[in-house]
């Protein structure tokens, strides 16, 4: 049967890396971590804890404080400020040509 579900980004490429580290395909191991599932007694345990993810590699320089790497969403929002930026400047160049 073919179904989709959506899981985080993160946890999908830890899937995959272990699905090719093992061989397998993705199909293939995620049948048997539901199945792994499935055939857990409920014991009323405290549910298990995911892995914290690498820590993000820091910029070193030599007598300088270290600058820690940016995220995704800090890296977007400065490129749409900086196309921000750009479009105004080309729209006042443009009007100040009319």
């Amino acid at each position: 049967m073919r179904t989709t579900i959506d899981i985080p980004e993160d946890l999908f490429r830890e899937v995959k890396t272990r699905a090719v580290q093992q061989g397998t395909t993705l199909k293939n191991l995620m049948t048997q971590f539901v199945l792994s599932g499935l055939a857990v007694k409920d014991t009323g345990a405290a549910p298990m804890v995911r892995r914290m993810p690498p820590p993000v590699a820091i910029l070193r320089t030599a007598g300088q404080a270290p600058i820690p790497a940016l995220t995704n969403r800090e890296l977007n929002s400065i490129l749409e400020a900086e196309d921000m930026e750009a479009t105004r400047a080309v729209s006042a160049m443009l009007r100040n040509k009319a």
